[in-house]
């Protein structure tokens, strides 16, 4: 069934030749946009919605969650808002809940988190594993997020679990767990950090997971300056996410590769970590994109809007290279042509604020403004 959405008074398409329309409609077709223009040029649909005057944009497309999981860690975060440092180890506190949970538990979870993000705009969602860090545990988290996000991440090298010898457990996530987990997945990732995993042992698990034919993602330069993002150029990973502390030299190479730098500022700021240099990367021609991270220790919001929010407000992005990153740049880090844009022959994903135009999204910050989602042609709210 087709419908056309219309009275629109300004329509964000992310196309180069389309542009941004003013008094603009646009026609879904099933899970497709059939035809994007001026209002008064819409042709007729089986049904037509007036959004009377409302900004429309494409769905948010968050490239960077880890929604399967349990527990609760309230009491670090407290801690950290008392002048504790965040540090990597507690995501063990999350892997004992998680692998002590039941399926439907784990999926009541993944539902409840998914859903929440839709309903603030949300139509495209990665997600990770990574709160098993055992062979059944990561292959249960991989085939429970395979039925509610539209991709998947192996996050097997999440973490060294706590008593176990590091190159035994890389050893692990290289062979037998990567073998169980990767015909359910898209992606595979690293935490290539401190405490975490080092550049060696992070290079062994991209290289085995690229001879799966999985595409590669970096968590890197979180904490401090290291190798994640010359590891992600390297390696040809699609997206290095943090990007929290970069040299000129990580700059410079970000804007010489097809790598996506994804910034997490919800989670820097829920660790009291600086907010990245983004307008460094901006200026060297860098593709930007921005994410939830939505996970129980450190960025525990699924709200794409919030992120915009503190991207223009405190790191000086304009609105317009906000909900670029947001919709357009999450695209490009999970290297898909077909969302994060409005125009004939993209996935009928459309965001509908209650506000005449994408500025009241940093103008009104922490107002609720979804008017109406489609997700894949669906519509949501």
């Amino acid at each position: 069934m087709a419908v056309v959405i219309t009275g629109i008074a300004e329509l964000t398409t992310n196309d180069a030749e389309l542009g941004k329309l003013r008094d603009a409609a646009v026609v879904l077709d099933g899970d497709r946009v059939a035809w994007v223009g001026a209002a008064a040029d819409a042709p007729a649909a089986d049904e037509r919605v007036d959004v009377e005057g409302r900004a429309v944009l494409p769905g948010w497309v968050d490239s960077h969650t880890h929604l399967v999981f349990a527990g609760d860690r309230t009491a670090e975060f407290g801690a950290r808002m008392s002048g504790q440092p965040y540090a990597a180890g507690g995501i063990a506190v999350t892997d004992d809940a998680t692998r002590a949970a039941s399926d439907e538990q784990l999926a009541a979870g993944l539902r409840k988190h998914v859903d929440e993000a839709v309903s603030q705009g949300t139509t495209y969602i990665e997600t990770k594993t990574g709160y098993g860090l055992t062979v059944a545990d990561e292959l249960r988290s991989a085939t429970l997020a395979g039925r509610y996000a539209d991709e998947v991440t192996f996050l097997g090298a999440h973490l060294v679990p706590p008593g176990t010898d590091a190159d035994e457990y890389v050893d692990l996530v290289c062979g037998p767990m990567l073998d169980a987990v990767a015909p359910h997945v898209t992606w595979a990732d690293v935490f290539c950090e401190t405490g975490a995993f080092d550049e060696e042992q992070s290079r062994a698990v991209l290289t085995a997971a690229g001879k799966k034919g999985l595409g590669l993602r970096v968590h890197g330069n979180q904490l401090g300056p290291g190798p994640g993002v010359r590891l992600a150029v390297e390696m040809d990973a699609a997206s290095v996410d943090h990007c929290t502390y970069l040299t000129p030299a990580d700059v410079a190479a970000l804007a010489d590769s097809d790598t996506v730098a994804t910034l997490l500022p919800a989670c820097d700021l829920s660790t009291r970590q600086p907010l990245p240099e983004v307008r460094a990367l901006l200026d060297a021609g860098v593709t930007v994109a921005l994410a939830s991270n939505c996970n129980p220790g450190s960025s525990y919001t699924s709200s794409m809007a919030f992120c915009v929010t503190t991207a223009v407000l405190q790191m000086r992005m304009t609105v317009e290279e906000a909900v670029r990153a947001a919709t357009l740049g999450g695209a490009q880090a999970l290297r898909r042509d077909d969302i994060g844009v409005l125009r004939p022959g993209s996935r009928a994903d459309v965001h509908v604020l209650n506000a005449p135009s994408t500025t009241h999204l940093a103008y009104r910050p922490g107002v609720p403004l979804t008017w109406a989602v489609w997700r894949a042609g669906a519509r949501q709210r």
